[in-house]
Parts: structure tokens; sequence; C-alpha cells
């Protein structure tokens, strides 16, 4: 009996020395979901913390174009506006050269952190791309994702006043009348204004000359004085010539009227059917910028383009002011590469 009693004694000592221990382990396994559970917790909120910080430092937008042209006035109007409202500075840093490659490479080495946007003039980049002999370090289909559409800048055809046409139907007929005779000026190889008389030609049959100029403004210059029968220009730079009636607006190469020229018919307008030669411009990140800080700039960037001031001072640079979300203006950035790749190629146009 007594042997039966230090038994039993024995017995329930070890019953309650493993029922203590059980306590304390299933006291330990909860604290330690608990420690794990608070620190995910703690984890979002200090995520969400600094998303909603987000900016915390200045912005820099890369613009590939120089100081004081429309792309450049795009930019630090658009940019102005985006600081006011994100409540911190955004940066200008004009890199431009190469049809905007120079400024495209540049902002594909800087790191994917929302902190630095490219500016992206769609047609010369993707005509740069199709026409170039040498494979480019960046490529903005494949490096970038789009943040924002902003704008698109139609161009519009111009002759010089030595010419006796007044629209673009006495234009045809007098280009027909002699084939080869005429030639249209462009800023250079492989640009949208080469590109836009390449349209022309295929859209309405006609067999002019090519002639490309260093730029612009020389360009621009042998039109005047009549060594060129057209040509295809931004309407901000062509604007003091028509002033001063030295040059004569017939169309413009979008899809609506532009603002700044509500009397202008477009192409379409004009009788050329089919003509398209898009020119956007917009916003892009380094691929695996996180989707927050793209949301955010793309939030705010949807209030900047619905500004009134805003939007009048884009249009009076010859812009069409349009905020496009960031799928659709990746969906837009790759029809516009795959239309002009395929241009490019039909008019065999070459840069070595």
């Amino acid at each position: 009996m007594k042997q039966a009693l230090h038994q039993f004694i024995g017995l329930s000592g070890l019953m309650t020395s493993n029922a203590l221990r059980m306590k304390i382990f299933d006291r330990h396994a909860w604290l330690c979901r608990a420690r794990h559970c608070l620190v995910a917790v703690l984890s979002l909120m200090a995520c969400a913390g600094s998303w909603a910080e987000f900016p915390d430092r200045p912005i820099v937008i890369i613009v590939p174009y120089p100081v004081g042209g429309a792309t450049d006035t795009l930019s630090r109007v658009v940019g102005a506006k985006l600081g006011e409202l994100l409540k911190t500075s955004v940066v200008i840093d004009n890199r431009a050269g190469g049809s905007g490659m120079i400024g495209l490479n540049a902002a594909a080495r800087l790191p994917a952190d929302g902190y630095t946007m490219f500016l992206g003039a769609v047609s010369d980049i993707a005509i740069f791309a199709a026409a170039s002999a040498n494979t480019q370090p960046a490529n903005l289909e494949r490096d970038f994702t789009a943040v924002a559409g902003l704008a698109s800048a139609p161009h519009i055809l111009v002759v010089p006043t030595s010419i006796s046409v007044n629209d673009m139907e006495q234009l045809i007929v007098l280009l027909k009348k002699s084939p080869g005779a005429h030639n249209f000026a462009s800023i250079g190889v492989a640009t949208l204004s080469q590109l836009e008389g390449t349209i022309l030609m295929q859209t309405t049959g006609v067999d002019i000359v090519h002639v490309p100029y260093r730029g612009g403004a020389q360009a621009l210059q042998e039109l005047i004085v009549g060594n060129t029968s057209l040509m295809f220009l931004s309407g901000p730079n062509a604007m003091p010539h028509v002033r001063s009636g030295r040059v004569k607006i017939l169309a413009t190469a979008s899809e609506q009227r532009l603002p700044l020229l509500p009397n202008v018919p477009t192409m379409a307008e004009a009788g050329i059917k089919g003509f398209s030669a898009p020119n956007r411009f917009g916003f892009y990140a380094v691929k695996d910028t996180p989707p927050k800080a793209i949301q955010h700039l793309t939030r705010a960037l949807e209030k900047v383009l619905d500004d009134p001031e805003v939007r009048s001072r884009l249009e009076q640079q010859g812009m069409l002011p349009k905020y496009i979300a960031p799928a659709e203006f990746n969906r837009q950035t790759a029809e516009d590469f795959q239309y002009f790749s395929d241009l490019v190629k039909r008019s065999k146009i070459r840069l070595e």
C-alpha cells in the first residue's frame, strides 16, 4: 500500500511537471506568433507611412531636348504644377542629342525609385530605333514603363508664299503636274518631318524629293527663300514666319484642329485620307519602379493635365494636352513603335 502511494505521488508529480512544461511551451509559442504578427504589422505601417510621405526629396525630369523648345516648355509647365501638388521641387535635366537617345540612355542608368522620370517623344525615339544600324544601350519599350501620357504635338504643313497654292488640293495638283520636280525639307534623316513627307507621297501618289537639313532653323530658312516647296514642322516654330507673311499653313497633321490654329484644317479635312503621323509625349519611369511611386505620380499628373492654366499654356505651344493612363499609354507606345518601324522599313531609311 505504501509502495502504491509512492508510485501514485511520483506519477502525479510527473503529470504536473509535463502539464507545466506544456503550458510554458504554449505560452512561448503564442508569444512567438504574436511577435511575428507585430513585426508584420509594423512593417506594413512603416511601408504605408513611407509611401504616404512620397516624395520626400526632389523629382528629376530628364528631357532629351535643348532648353527653350516645345518639349522643354512641356516639361517645365507640367513640372511646375506637379511640384506644387506634391509639395516638392521638380528639377528639369536637359540631355539633348541623338534624337532623344542620349537622354534615354542616361535615364535608363538611374535607380528605379520613382524619383526620376523621362519625358519621351515617342515618334522620334521609335523612328531612330528602327532606322539605326547600331543597337542602343536602352530601349523605351523594353526598359521603361509609362507613368502618364501628357500631350500630342502635331506638326503642320507649310509652303513658301512664292508658291501660288492656298490649300492642299491646289498643292497636290501642282506636285502631280511635275513629278520629281519639287522637294520637301526636313530637319534631318530619320526624323518625323522626313516620315511625314513620305506619308504624304504614299497617301496622295505625288513624287517629291527629300532634302534633309541640319536642324529646323536651316530647313525653314531654305523653305522661306523658295529652295524647297514644302515642310512639316511644329506650329510654334512656324508662327513667326506665318505672321510675317513668309510662309503659309495648309493643314495640320492631326486628327483634330489645334487650339493654336482653329481655322487651319486637318489633313483629313483637307482631303488627304489615311494620313497618320502621331507625335505623342509622355512621362516614363525605369522598369521595376515601385507601383506605389507610379500611382502617386499618375494621380498627381491627372490633376495637372486637368488644370485650365496648364492646358492653356500647352495649347499655345501648338499641343493637344490630354492625360492618358499608364496602361493605355504603354499600348499606344507599342503601337507607335510598330507603325513607325514598318514605315521606316518600307521607306528603306537607314542611319549608319
